[in-house]
Parts: C-alpha cells; sequence; structure tokens
C-alpha cells in the first residue's frame, strides 16, 4: 500500500457524507460508511431497472440498502437534472462518496460538497486501467496485481489525484465476479481511512502520471468470443474475465450439430514435444483431464462449463450430462448480432 493515510486518535466533528453508487461492489463501502461516526445524508443511485431471469422491474443493490437503512435516495435519469441537484444540496453534504455509480457527474454535482469535491474508489492501480471495466480487463490482460485508487472526481475520467492506494494480487483462475468481491470489502477500508484523512486535514493529493495511464473499455458482446485459434492461456484469462457474465463461449460441432457452450473456468497446458493438432481439437485420452481443447498454442482444459439453458457444472458432471466425443471439434462462435 502506497500513500496510505495513517489513522489519528483525534476525532474532529463528522463529516456530513453524500454517497454514490449502484452495484454489489458499492455495498460494503455504503455499509460501513453507515456504521461509521459519519452521518450519510443521502445516496444517490441508479433508476430501478430489469433484473434476474424475469427482469422484473427492482431497486439497484445500493438502493436497497438505502431504503433498508432508511437514508434518503434519490435515483435519477440525469445525476445533473437541476431537480436532482437542488435536493443533493438541501442534503447540505459535506463531502461526496462514489463507488461504481454509473453515470458521468457533472461540475455543479462535483463541487457541490461544502468541501467541494466528491472522493471516487476506483478497483485498479490508477493510472493504469482508466474506464469503465477495469477488473475484467485486469484479469483480461494477465496483470499479476490490481487494488483500489481513492482518488479525487474530475471531468477526465478517473485522471484526478489520488489519495491511498491498497493493492491485491491477483489468484490463478480468478474470476472478474471473485476479484469483485474482494476487491469491494478493500475499497470499503481505504474510503473510510480517506474520509477520516479528509476530515483531519491531513490527506495528501499525488497527481497521476497521465503518461502511463491505460484505458479499460467496457466489456463488449464480441469480447465473449473465444477463437481456439488464439493461445490457450490468452483464452484461459478471456474465460475468467468474463466469468460468471456474459461468460465466454465456443461452438461445439459433433454429429452434425453446432451448439454454443459457456466456458467459465479453465487451465492452460503446454504442448507435448511433438504435438501439433489442429485448433479446436478435442482430446479425451488423458487419464486426469477429462476434456482438452488444442488452441493455437497449447491445450486449453476447460473446469467450468454451461450447456444453453443449463447450470454451470465442473467439467466432469457437465460430461457425464453432456458428452462430448473425441471426434468433435470446437470452432469460434459466431459474431454477436
Amino acid at each position: 500500500m502506497s500513500a496510505e493515510p495513517r489513522r489519528t486518535p483525534r476525532e474532529s466533528s463528522p463529516l456530513r457524507l453524500v454517497f454514490f453508487g449502484t452495484p454489489e461492489i458499492a455495498v460494503p463501502t455504503l455499509e460501513r460508511l453507515l456504521a461509521s461516526r459519519h452521518p450519510v445524508v443521502g445516496v444517490v443511485s441508479q433508476p430501478d431497472r430489469g433484473r434476474g431471469r424475469g427482469r422484473k422491474e427492482s431497486p439497484s443493490p445500493v438502493a436497497e440498502v438505502a431504503l433498508r437503512a432508511g437514508v434518503p435516495l434519490l435515483r435519477p435519469e440525469k445525476v445533473g437534472a437541476a431537480d436532482c441537484v437542488e435536493a443533493m444540496r438541501a442534503w447540505r453534504p459535506d463531502l461526496g462518496v462514489v463507488v461504481a455509480f454509473g453515470q458521468f457527474l457533472p461540475k455543479t454535482v462535483r463541487e457541490l460538497p461544502a468541501k467541494g469535491y466528491l472522493i471516487n474508489a476506483h478497483a485498479s492501480l490508477l493510472p493504469r486501467h482508466r474506464g469503465a471495466a477495469p477488473i475484467a480487463r485486469a484479469i483480461l490482460e494477465g496483470d499479476a496485481e490490481t487494488g483500489i485508487s481513492v482518488m479525487r472526481i474530475e471531468k477526465e475520467m478517473d485522471a484526478g489525484p489520488v489519495a491511498a492506494v491498497a493493492r491485491m494480487p491477483i489468484a490463478p483462475r480468478e474470476n472478474t465476479a471473485e476479484l469483485s468481491s474482494r476487491l469491494a470489502s478493500l475499497a470499503a477500508d481505504l474510503i473510510l481511512d480517506v474520509v477520516e484523512a479528509i476530515d483531519a486535514e491531513r490527506v495528501v493529493w499525488s497527481e497521476q502520471d497521465a503518461s502511463r495511464a491505460t484505458h479499460a473499455a467496457k466489456i463488449e458482446k464480441r469480447d465473449a468470443i473465444l477463437d481456439p485459434r488464439e493461445r490457450a492461456q490468452a483464452l484461459a484469462r478471456r474465460i475468467h474475465a468474463l466469468a460468471p457474465r456474459p461468460g465466454a463461449s465456443l461452438v461445439l460441432v459433433q454429429g452434425g450439430t453446432r451448439t454454443e457452450l459457456k466456458l467459465l473456468r479453465a487451465d492452460a497446458l503446454p504442448f507435448a514435444c511433438g504435438e501439433a493438432p489442429a485448433p479446436g481439437t478435442v482430446d479425451r485420452s488423458a487419464p486426469a483431464l477429462p476434456l482438452r481443447i488444442a488452441t493455437g498454442e497449447g491445450w486449453l482444459v476447460p473446469l467450468e462449463m454451461q450447456r444453453p439453458g443449463g447450470k454451470p457444472l465442473a467439467i466432469a458432471d457437465f460430461l457425464r450430462g453432456f458428452p462430448i466425443e473425441a471426434d468433435a471439434r470446437f470452432e469460434r462462435a459466431p459474431e454477436p448480432a
């Protein structure tokens, strides 16, 4: 951890906080702040959306916490709308805290608190992976570690000065959901430390080195397409970055039928000396490995798969219910419409 503020025994008057957040990753921070000495005077989240298998309209995870806690809640289509800004101003916040809110925050909102700014917990080691999908992109690019950076929000996305950074290794086979959960807890700890540092007037801001910035673009449907001509290691990273949702796909060609299957966890192994099977070739001969798929470089070894309409299953269970023959092959899934 670098530039992390240290606690002080002296406690000044609490800060009135307004919290901006939407998905599950933001919930631990909101809950931590609600349990702190700093009052959360209001919460702003995205409007209710269709969620779950039935797509029933329901509040976001953050909105649900606010409703249970009885905290004033706004769910605007546009956070910069005049009526929304006036409602937030009536809360008289000292500081704004943002975790995965999901809307652009205009200047009228950024400068609304008495301190004159908002802070944000971004799930990367800034300036690396600025943007919408830092967790998935860190896995996709094979980063050994990631973390949380608490920064001041400015007009340029994720480019504001940083108050604190906490690092976390990325475990082998760890997927986006699992890493998100660990980072959510880390963000809650670090945000509260920074709020205390701001309250005690001992926070130190460090400008980012813009020359080292990289962009973590939003995950698109085409990112979920696997191509067996790629290297096995790259394919395994893509599988973990896209798991559990939307899930990365290959098409199984077997017995004259084509079935798009999702791969949710996998290993990568090198070819043995002299091996050179065509990409997509199926191998069922290894006793300890129920299924291997040849790639452009090495074997992709599925560990968890899902058929259309089915549940994610460990590979041995999957193959019992959906046999894959040795003469089958895998191909790249079609481009999304």
